[in-house]
């Protein structure tokens, strides 16, 4: 059985040591190592994929008594991820994810597909995966949100996956579903935080457009960042034509993205990420 054990703590002189030492008093095989200094904050991250037999309680008992008090340690099992998909009305992010799932080429596995509008389940649908319209209209947030949330806890999941999920989320809803929830913006972050950032990267007559995808904080479109890349344009380009440009960008950003989180790759450093 193969398992990712990632680790976040205090630095130290002797920790992989220390680790290694643990792995081997227990007879497991180190596949692939890797770690990081922040030297700034002294702080120490490992991931390891390592196989054999184990007792999950015995590894953490261990780890625990050769780490630095209040270690972060984590030993995930080796199985697809299980997510749920928020979507609105645009289909790009939201298509390439079913397709994705039908022809097994990520390691996840769509639960649902909820919406705050209807258009979307004609799509949803051909792919034999559950739809919900959960309508937003005339509704408060927060009602909307504890509707969205009745819905959610129905599945059993690891992530969220906004595919162009166009709506701001509380302080609540992302609390309670910290470090889980992923977005995918429409602009090269820090530029053009919130909405139409088309319309503001045409106003500045900018040369390059790009797409983000990042952990959902409170912080508006200021989570840590997973995966960026961006695409040349020029002064022809239209907000309408960045956009449509733009699509190509959100689309293979967010399934990169995505990717590094379902194999375990990312750690969560402050607002930056660790990506392994």
């Amino acid at each position: 059985m193969k398992h990712t054990l990632l680790i976040h703590c205090k630095d130290e002189i002797g920790l992989i040591h220390n680790i290694s030492n643990v792995l081997l008093l227990n007879k497991l095989n180190i596949v692939q190592n890797s770690e990081f200094v922040d030297n700034v904050n002294k702080q120490f991250f490992f991931r390891s994929e390592i196989k054999g037999d184990l007792s999950e309680k015995v590894i953490l008992s261990n780890l625990k008594n050769v780490l630095p008090d209040n270690a972060d340690i984590s030993l995930i099992k080796e199985r697809k991820k299980r997510i749920v998909v928020l979507g609105t009305k645009e289909h790009h992010c939201l298509g390439d994810l079913l397709l994705r799932d039908n022809y097994d080429t990520m390691n996840a596995e769509i639960q649902c597909v909820i919406c705050n509008h209807p258009d979307l389940g004609e799509l949803v649908n051909k792919f034999n995966i559950p739809f919900h319209s959960i309508s937003a209209k005339d509704l408060d947030r927060e009602v909307h949100e504890s509707l969205v949330i009745e819905k959610l806890e129905s599945y059993d999941f690891d992530f969220i996956v906004l595919a162009k999920y166009m709506r701001i989320l509380t302080p609540s809803f992302v609390e309670r579903y910290a470090g889980r929830i992923v977005n995918i913006h429409h602009s090269f972050l820090p530029a053009f935080i919130g909405a139409n950032p088309y319309r503001q990267a045409f106003k500045r007559g900018v040369k390059i457009i790009g797409a983000t995808a990042h952990f959902v904080t409170n912080d508006l479109d200021e989570g840590p960042i997973i995966k960026q890349d961006v695409i040349n344009i020029n002064h022809t380009y239209s907000a309408k034509a960045m956009a449509k440009a733009g699509k190509d960008v959100e689309r293979t950003v967010l399934s990169d993205a995505l990717d590094l989180v379902f194999e375990d790759r990312v750690l969560i450093n402050g607002n930056k990420t660790i990506i392994f």
